[in-house]
């Protein structure tokens, strides 16, 4: 156990004193419920349109989702983050496909986790994850991406397992091409 421990610190440390920790817009701030600016702590990532097209036929939900594209900026997620409004989140696009496992550790928001297949169908959602949490939070089967929502929203915008997700360029276009890129998701 020992070594385990000393190498998760030295991680934390440089993680820490890392450049990329500390030009990630880490200082970045949004309003409160008064609407009053509110500093806020984590990263804040460039956003793609993500669009839920709902399996019992209702109009789809469209959103403005974050994009975590790198290891790094995956790893980070939303620990941290205070400021999450309705409607604001993080994709965590996984292609090729594979099985993670999330966790809540330092994630001070509750959170809704959508995990999305390789044909686009959300396939298990996770409501009201835990802040600060450690339980492993996965999939029974790899996934294409994990689309993380504030708390609550999956069951305020009437998102479901069995709906459907696309993002990227994939999401804004009338008749999109098939693709299963990072930053592109357009199941066949």
């Amino acid at each position: 156990m020992r070594p385990s421990f000393v190498a998760l610190v030295a991680s934390a440390l440089l993680a820490a004193c890392s450049p990329a920790a500390q030009d990630s817009g880490a200082n970045a701030s949004g309003p409160d419920a008064k609407g009053d600016a509110v500093a806020s702590s984590g990263q804040h990532l460039p956003k793609v349109p993500v669009v839920i097209t709902r399996a019992n036929g209702g109009p789809p939900v469209k959103l403005s989702i974050e994009i975590a594209l790198g290891r790094q900026e995956q790893e980070e997620g939303l620990m941290h983050r205070t400021d999450l409004g309705p409607g604001d989140g993080m994709l965590f696009p996984m292609i090729p496909a594979r099985m993670p496992n999330f966790w809540m550790k330092d994630t001070p928001t509750p959170l809704d986790l959508l995990f999305i297949a390789m044909d686009g169908t959300v396939v298990h959602l996770v409501a009201g994850a835990k802040p600060n949490d450690r339980t492993p939070l996965f999939a029974e089967q790899p996934v294409a991406g994990v689309l993380e929502l504030r708390g609550g929203d999956a069951a305020r915008l009437g998102i479901a397992e069995g709906d459907s997700v696309n993002w990227g360029t994939c999401a804004s276009e009338a008749e999109p091409e098939p693709s299963a890129e990072m930053d592109n998701f357009c199941p066949a």
